[in-house]
């Protein structure tokens, strides 16, 4: 079955996101849980470990607290409260902290730090996988064990102000709530004063046992301007007069011999330099833990918070309330706040937390009673029981009291050593998802490699024997064998498999999709081995392939890239491999630069119309050229034109290394000053908005000229709007514009470029439809590609913050440079200009300021004209920012590509090469992980990169789907 190029690179990319989709459910663990379906009860709890023959005390501990009060501002880092600026941004905190009745922490929060799955981490006490950093946008109730069903089953009334990812997580379990939506991130003043508002009559009531407030202007803000801007400190002010508040009506309240009150200052997660947060640096998840209650000692002075895990919290205050710990709860209690009870109240509380700890470890080890925390918790255990006989028996020397305070020290480190095997044990992976989809992803990479003659060769065809695979005997009896696999791991194994439950309609298509791929596999390798293939690509010569110096760094480039992302400090630090590439490559391009237009030129120097010569000189051919070389070099205005071929090179380094200084990226130097924080400085901002119009001008200049008079009225005016918008959030200033001018949401302007973003996006489509059906217009064709182009940049535009726009300027100027004077004049092929817009785009997408890290990911431009959040533009255009440098460059590929003087079957040839580029690294990738699935840096490096690398296929994909449908025009307009 012969297919075309475009047709089989686009199959083998949506069966490759398939296969990565399943290895992707196998690869994140479910996070530990414990087996048993019921929840914690009180009756469950054991009785203290009293030995011999005096009964045992089971009584369950007495709460510690009536009220509990839980204080959590969204986004605060450590330093906001202990650092050095502490006392000028929370100073009434910063007091309590230095001399009040307090214990503070420095809570440590795991990646992913994002807040849903911190939510979970702090009401369950487990760690949560990965994967609900995708969840983190639609949040499920919660069903597993938690604190706050616990608290609702005791009777306990609870009240809820704030994120309304709590009250999706669980529904019907406060009696009053108020969420406000935490994903409308332009909003950080509403969005607390919905949750203050209710804060002077609900604190004067009496018919409450826990309130909950969860604050988001902090966050907000550092998604908007950064843990710098001149908006934090106003904020946390606001926040330490509402603890103030909070704290002068508890003690008001406070009763004489009732239980005191406890009240708990706490952050879900950090926030890094650039606002963001996701990642695994200190400043994101390193988060303030204060505890105020009357119970604790007065502090004497400032002292050095300790560090503990954030899902310490959990079991704390279940004990502090007198509820049972949740059974996946992996924290371990903090002794300190109950260091004023008596040793013998500590120690019965330190025991019941080892309970549940070991519980969980005989649930979720195999091999749970060689694990070091076990054997010290029944060691220790033991010797709390012979201590609580003396006890018990009336003995009351210092000897047993040092005895006591032993058996708690002992008690305290099988805790910790519990707790930390725990949470190695993120989960259990599902490695039988995660082989079948490896092996699928690696089969459709051998596939793509073996038809590589036949997919670049001149009919741009590749001949896939699927009919005589389907009908062999060996396809059917490996379904057979794999279908006998299958069962046999689905029914012997331990845990449950995603791929085993599974229809067998699914699975057996699985099946036969392997058998299959395997089949074709040795079939084309057979075939290769052979004979030859019929027809040789376009730059195989008399001798065979033959590799230009281009050639070889390309392919040297891309393989040494895949190679790099073995190292955890390689894809930590992975644009400054891209920008060594993009670097080297433009030096190579200047080396063909000056042997075409000099050396080449002098060689042939009197010789006119040599057309073998010359195109033995070119690096490398495609088509018919019309004119030889030599002839283009000697019209009207050939030496401007050399000088500026000559040139493009050399302006393409002095643009990356300009875009290298406007954002740090990376992990070891990302906290380094760059231009961009220097630009959107306050006393800067003048020549932010110089810059950000000479860019929109800029930018206008270079996209217009391929657009119909309609597209570039829309444009102009489109820009217009841009400006305005930034204007109007704040970003730059207008002319007419005073300094002190209030700021909004622009959702205005956003909305007016919106408008014309569709209304050049539908003539665009308008064109290109007519060049399909109605008429074979090539010249229509393109310049509805050039049309569609142009909208999504002017989208782009609207999505950048004011200092990234350089970045596309530059973008499109490169393009511009490239494809006038380098791709077209030095003729490189499809194949050569795929792998370089490749690079260039992966290249952009760090000088836009991302990273592997999901911190970098601007979740702010979700919401650009939106009044309140809606899932799936917001997801959409995070997305379209993010990838808005593979993006372009890969529209403008089809652009060129698609041009009216470009060979027939160069789409193809680029819509294959892009398929190999991305197959590559995510391929490798997915087996990299797999065999380092046990390393430290899994969770904090290695997966988020997977998550982007599994994002950027899925686009690849749907961009090769719209090559397939640009060749299908070009084919069908031939006569």
């Amino acid at each position: 079955m012969r297919v075309r190029s475009s047709v089989f690179a686009s199959f083998c990319l949506i069966l490759e996101v398939l296969s990565v989709a399943l290895f992707l459910r196998g690869f994140f663990p479910v996070p530990i849980k414990s087996s048993f379906s019921s929840k914690s009860k009180l009756s469950d709890l054991p009785a203290e470990p009293l030995t011999g023959s005096s009964p045992n005390l089971s009584k369950v501990p007495d709460p510690l607290f009536k009220r509990v009060v839980i204080v959590l501002i969204d986004a605060l880092r450590e330093d906001f409260v202990f650092g050095p600026n502490g006392r000028k941004y929370m100073p009434y905190t910063r007091h309590l902290v230095e001399s009040g009745s307090t214990h503070s922490f420095v809570a440590k929060a795991r990646p992913p730090t994002v807040t849903m799955p911190r939510i979970k981490a702090l009401t369950t006490g487990s760690i949560p996988g990965f994967i609900d950093v995708v969840m983190n946008l639609k949040s499920p109730a919660l069903l597993e064990d938690n604190l706050i069903w616990q608290a609702k089953t005791a009777g306990k009334r609870m009240v809820f102000y704030g994120d309304d990812t709590w009250v999706k997580l669980f529904p019907k379990h406060f009696m009053e709530y108020d969420g406000t939506t935490s994903f409308f991130v332009s909003d950080y003043t509403e969005v607390d004063n919905n949750v203050t508002r209710h804060l002077d009559s609900t604190l004067k009531r009496d018919d409450w046992d826990i309130l909950i407030l969860h604050y988001l202007g902090l966050d907000h803000i550092g998604h908007i301007s950064g843990p710098h801007s001149s908006l934090i400190l106003p904020k946390l002010m606001e926040m330490d007069d509402i603890l103030k508040k909070i704290h002068g009506s508890l003690i008001l309240k406070e009763a004489e011999g009732a239980l005191p009150y406890l009240l708990v200052l706490c952050g879900d997660h950090g926030m890094s330099e650039t606002g963001s947060h996701g990642g695994s640096s200190e400043h994101e998840v390193n988060t303030p833990l204060v505890l105020i209650s009357p119970a604790f000692k007065r502090k004497v002075g400032m002292e050095k918070p300790p560090t503990v895990e954030q899902v310490d919290l959990t079991p704390t205050l279940a004990l502090g309330l007198g509820l049972p710990i949740s059974q996946n709860s992996v924290g371990h209690f903090l002794q300190p706040v109950v260091e004023e009870a008596s040793l013998r109240d500590q120690l019965r509380f330190l025991h019941l937390n080892g309970h549940q700890l070991s519980c969980l470890l005989k649930d979720s080890m195999p091999a749970y009673e060689k694990e070091e925390g076990y054997e010290q918790f029944r060691v220790v255990e033991k010797s709390h029981g012979n201590w609580l006989k003396l006890v018990v028996e009336g003995n009351t020397s210092e000897v047993l009291t040092n005895i006591g305070k032993k058996v708690l020290k002992q008690y305290m480190e099988a805790l910790r050593v519990m707790s930390a095997a725990l949470s190695k044990q993120l989960g259990k992976y599902d490695m039988y998802s995660m082989v079948v989809g490896m092996v699928l992803v690696f089969q459709l990479l051998l596939l793509l490699l073996l038809a590589m003659p036949e997919a670049l060769s001149g009919a741009s065809e590749v001949d896939l024997p699927v009919s005589s695979a389907l009908l062999s005997l060996p396809f059917y009896l490996l379904c057979l064998l794999l279908s006998s696999v299958h069962i046999l791991v689905c029914t012997s194994a331990e845990s449950d498999c995603y791929f085993c439950s599974l229809s067998w309609g699914l699975v057996f298509g699985a099946v036969a999709l392997s058998s299959a791929l395997l089949c074709i596999l040795v079939s084309m390798a057979s075939r290769r081995g052979a004979k030859p293939p019929g027809k040789s690509p376009s730059r195989v010569g008399g001798g065979g392939w033959s590799l230009s110096e281009l050639d070889v760094l390309l392919l040297a480039g891309t393989a040494g890239h895949t190679l790099s992302l073995s190292a955890s400090s390689f894809v930590e630090e992975e644009h400054q491999v891209w920008y060594f590439l993009l670097n080297t490559l433009c030096l190579v391009v200047f080396q063909d630069v000056c042997r075409k237009y000099f050396r080449e030129r002098r060689a042939n120097i009197g010789v006119v119309g040599c057309s073998e010569e010359e195109d033995y000189l070119l690096p490398s051919k495609e088509g018919d050229v019309v004119a030889s070389a030599l002839t283009d070099f000697r019209v009207t205005g050939a030496g401007s034109e050399r000088w500026l071929a000559l040139a493009t090179p050399l302006l393409t380094l002095v643009c990356c290394r300009l875009l290298r200084s406007l954002n740090q990226t990376g992990v070891q130097w990302v906290h380094l000053p760059d231009l961009g924080h220097w630009l959107n400085s306050s006393e800067h901002k003048m020549v932010l908005s110089l810059l950000a119009a000479l860019s929109l001008a800029l930018i206008y200049f270079l996209v217009q000229r391929r657009c119909s008079w309609v597209s570039k009225i829309a444009l102009a005016l489109g820009l217009l709007g841009v400006y305005s918008y930034r204007a109007a959030v704040g970003n730059v200033v207008l002319p007419w514009q005073h300094s002190g001018g209030n700021m909004s949401k622009g959702t205005v302007k956003a909305r007016f470029v919106y408008v014309f973003v569709l209304g050049i996006l539908f003539t665009g489509s308008k064109d290109l439809l007519r060049s399909q059906v109605i008429t074979a217009d090539a010249r229509l064709k393109s310049r509805g590609l050039w049309e569609i182009y142009s909208g999504v940049v002017l989208l782009v535009a609207l999505l950048f913050r004011a200092h990234n726009l350089p970045v596309l300027c530059c973008c499109l100027l490169v393009q511009t440079l490239m494809a006038q004077f380098i791709w077209k004049k030095l003729h490189y092929d499809a194949a050569q200009t795929t792998i370089m817009h490749y690079w260039f785009g992966q290249a952009f997408f760090y000088f836009q300021g991302n990273s592997n890290s999901i911190a970098t990911v601007d979740i702010s431009v979700g919401f650009v004209g939106l009044e309140s959040y809606v899932e799936a533009p917001a997801v959409f255009l995070t997305v379209l920012s993010t990838y808005a440098g593979p993006l372009l460059w890969a529209a403008h590929l089809v652009c060129y590509l698609s041009s009216e003087k470009r060979s027939s079957v160069a789409v193809g040839h680029g819509c294959y090469c892009l398929a190999l580029l991305r197959s590559v690294p995510a391929v490798a990738y997915v087996v990299l992980v797999t065999a380092l699935r046990y390393h430290l840096y899994i969770w904090s490096v290695f997966s988020p990169k997977l998550l982007y690398e599994s994002m950027h296929t899925l686009l690849t994909a749907a961009i090769c789907l719209f090559f397939t449908t640009m060749e299908q025009s070009r084919s069908s307009s031939r006569p």
